[in-house]
């Protein structure tokens, strides 16, 4: 059962001022990235269940397609002791309980660890095409990995790209160049890409290794940066972001309030877009 315990005041991000008509004529993808640290918060005695809070946002971000990271398929130990709350561990993967009803769900695992795994998944409203994994992991401390999903939309192979990158800036860069690289290698050169998640980046430092790859930062009409999300009682930093190819960014918003920042150390981003 996809129900809260406490979480109110998750409506539907307001439209940004700055957003370009609805009536433009302009085919609308929204879009929204969300980093959901595993469905829980807290250590110790105080950790906490929020993953069926969390179905309760991304069901009010009513996005065509949700870019998520940290997502477990199982992870033991806490299964069982949150099996005895009142809830309940959710018996399915976090992606498939996220998924809104009528949408599709694509996860791949990035890291294994001692009692579970995690890794990246998109929910979608379109019909989803190949589902690919590549491997970007710079070193043995930290498993990360990219979430290759085609979407088709508007008569468009839209080429979803989940990314989740590292700690360290010099792993950063490199995983930005093997995104790269990727694309290239298995990206039709004229299709439409969309690359979301958490980037890590506290120095706003990755642009330039994403832009040699032939991707631009999306952001909000008028304004080279993207909203901060992180940390998310206090946004400071914008580490939550996308990156197109062939699309162009028509607006761009962070819900916010005690019910966004209970529920993970990230915010959302959410965005829609069109073709370019």
């Amino acid at each position: 059962m996809k129900t809260g315990h406490g979480t109110t005041g998750l409506r539907r991000p307001p439209r940004a001022s700055t957003d370009l008509p609805a009536d433009d004529g302009v085919a609308r993808l929204r879009v929204a990235t969300y980093n959901i640290h595993k469905g829980v918060r807290g250590v110790g005695p105080r950790k906490r269940l929020e993953i069926h809070n969390l179905g309760l946002g991304v069901k009010a971000l009513d996005a065509d397609l949700v870019f998520l990271q940290e997502v477990r398929l199982f992870h033991h130990r806490d299964a069982r002791r949150f099996d005895r709350t009142w809830f309940g561990w959710p018996e399915q993967g976090q992606a498939e309980f996220l998924a809104p009803e009528g949408y599709e769900a694509a996860y791949r695992t990035n890291a294994v660890t001692r009692d579970g795994e995690h890794g990246n998944a998109l929910l979608s409203r379109w019909p989803l095409g190949e589902v690919e994994h590549h491997d970007v992991s710079d070193h043995r401390f930290e498993q990360r990995g990219l979430l290759h999903v085609v979407v088709h939309w508007q008569g468009q192979a839209v080429h979803c790209i989940v990314a989740h990158f590292g700690l360290v800036h010099a792993s950063r860069i490199r995983q930005a160049q093997r995104l790269g690289a990727y694309i290239a290698a298995e990206v039709p050169p004229a299709a439409p890409v969309l690359v979301a998640g958490d980037f890590n980046d506290w120095g706003e430092r990755l642009d330039p290794a994403l832009v040699a790859s032939g991707l631009v930062r999306a952001a909000p009409p008028g304004t080279p940066r993207s909203p901060v999300t992180f940390p998310s009682r206090m946004p400071l930093f914008a580490l939550d972001r996308m990156y197109t190819r062939g699309l162009r960014c028509l607006s761009m918003t962070v819900p916010r309030g005690p019910a966004w920042a209970r529920m993970s150390d990230h915010l959302p981003l959410v965005a829609e877009l069109g073709l370019a």
